[in-house]
């Protein structure tokens, strides 16, 4: 078979139907470029995130392979995991190589993705994480993050205590008791991006219980140059897995609802299994842009 040209694709991952959802590139090709070449081309996509994603084992034609090595760039810097940009990486694989399930190995965890047409013509994906996990935020990093975003104790919902979730990548999670409170998030670009960093933190998830199984959320991506994502389907993993650890009524699945204030409405939906630590099941629609 003869290989196919290297192609760049733009995917909103996550979508509302025929809106919304998070835009992520998807770069495929026989062969991974160089580091710097990689960042270029995300900063130029311009998206908070791009996957670039080559056949696992040489030789094999990037039509043919359903093992696939995959790295993810934000416009300024490179990501351990990106949830949307493996939605739309299961699109984009779909379209090319075939409908159903392909291996991903990451720079730190291997994981799976599926893309397919629904009933509607429509396509949907979904990526099963790497293992969560989760640890209580020291009372310092709660401070630094409430004074972040000028929330106060007050603010904050006591049965969703502060925490350190990761489900491919680390995230710091505040639940706020109110919607009013969600939608009034505002900070400083600039100091967000420097306690993320200096924090390890990919993401801050701020998250509303609006019931036992369905959420509101929002996500500031300072780490990455991006003020907000509107889907994040990493940070959805691991909020995922630490409603398991903290005993939450779930009921084996949530259904989020993130980008609403943004005026990009994104849904997601977790499977959670109730083996501790095991990853989550996230899925979604997508949209070709």
């Amino acid at each position: 078979m003869t290989e196919r040209v290297t192609e760049l694709v733009r995917i909103a991952a996550f979508a509302d139907g025929q809106q919304g959802g998070n835009p992520a590139g998807v770069w495929l090709g026989a062969h991974l470029p160089a580091v710097d070449e990689m960042q270029r081309i995300a900063a130029e996509v311009g998206f908070s995130e791009t996957a670039f994603a080559a056949p696992l084992h040489s030789g094999v034609h990037s039509d043919e392979g359903r093992e696939w090595r995959v790295r993810y760039f934000s416009p300024e810097a490179e990501v351990p995991f990106c949830g949307h940009a493996t939605i739309a990486l299961g699109v984009a694989l779909a379209r090319r190589s075939g409908e159903g399930e392909y291996e991903l190995q990451l720079n730190q965890a291997r994981i799976r993705v599926s893309g397919w047409r629904d009933g509607a013509g429509q396509w949907q994906a979904a990526l099963h994480s790497p293992p969560t996990r989760s640890t209580p935020a020291s009372p310092e990093q709660v401070a630094a993050a409430l004074t972040l975003f000028g929330y106060t104790q007050v603010d904050l919902d006591p049965r969703i205590a502060p925490a350190l979730i990761h489900g491919g990548a680390d995230h710091l999670v505040l639940a706020l008791h109110s919607r009013a409170a969600l939608a009034a998030m505002r900070y400083e670009q600039v100091q967000g991006r420097a306690l993320m960093q200096a924090q390890g933190w990919v993401t801050i998830l701020l998250v509303h219980a609006a019931g036992e199984r369905h959420f509101h959320t929002r996500n500031p991506f300072a780490y990455g140059g991006v003020y907000e994502d509107p889907a994040t389907g990493a940070a959805t993993a691991a909020f995922a897995g630490y409603l398991r650890d903290i005993h939450w009524p779930h009921g084996g699945a949530i259904d989020i609802l993130q980008g609403e204030d943004m005026g990009m409405p994104s849904r997601l939906h977790a499977e959670i299994p109730a083996e501790p630590g095991s990853g989550i099941r996230v899925s979604g629609q997508a949209r070709l842009m």
